[in-house]
């Protein structure tokens, strides 16, 4: 198992949720914590602080684990724009350039995504862009570009039956491109387990 898998896998096991909705989850099998008593583990009480720090280690994991640094920037800045902070939160990140190629089904995974866009395979606009929190803006081109097109982990994940296209992604499959539509909410965004940046809001404002 690659370190990458182990990573994705572990923090679905430390929050005894399959985050991604992956049928390979070992949540899907086990759904206590990890450790020798896992098992018979007595559910903790958790404080309105623990389920607020639980809330932004789901949303900050489902993003491929990016650094706190970058998550609390990305949460400064969603507090600075106008209108409500954890919608500006979500969009914020799903604008990522790696959060688009794995919504544009060009890679399995998030943390596929982001190694995807380091080896330089994706363009934006026509022109190669190898940053994975590079902000993709409402008109965006994002495409595979020609020689990667052939890749097995690029035909392999747009052919499963994982995961459907954001509905504010416009694709075209076969020239393996994708437009941002539109800047999406809260509601818009398919996860496949409970999402709640208000609370991850509370966190950083207490």
């Amino acid at each position: 198992m690659s370190k990458r898998i182990a990573a994705k896998y572990k923090i679905d096991r430390r929050l005894s949720e399959n985050l991604w909705g992956r049928p390979k989850s070992p949540v899907n099998k086990r759904t206590y914590k990890p450790g020798q008593h896992g098992p018979s583990a007595r559910p903790a009480k958790v404080s309105a602080f623990g389920a607020q720090l639980r809330a932004k280690q789901k949303l900050k994991g489902y993003y491929g684990n990016i650094t706190e640094k970058q998550f609390a920037g990305l949460y400064e800045e969603a507090a600075r724009r106008k209108g409500n902070t954890a919608e500006n939160l979500i969009g914020l990140l799903e604008c990522r350039l790696d959060a688009v190629v794995y919504r544009a089904k060009f890679v399995p995974t998030v943390f596929a995504a982001r190694q995807f866009v380091n080896h330089g395979h994706v363009t934006v606009n026509g022109k190669k862009v190898n940053i994975p929190s590079y902000r993709v803006r409402v008109g965006d081109i994002v495409q595979v570009r020609d020689k990667s097109r052939n890749m097995a982990l690029v035909l392999e994940a747009l052919d499963s039956p994982e995961r459907d296209f954001a509905d504010y992604i416009e694709m075209d499959v076969g020239a393996m491109k994708a437009t941002f539509l539109r800047v999406p909410e809260l509601a818009d965004v398919p996860y496949p387990v409970k999402m709640e940046p208000n609370m991850v809001v509370e966190y950083y404002a207490s």
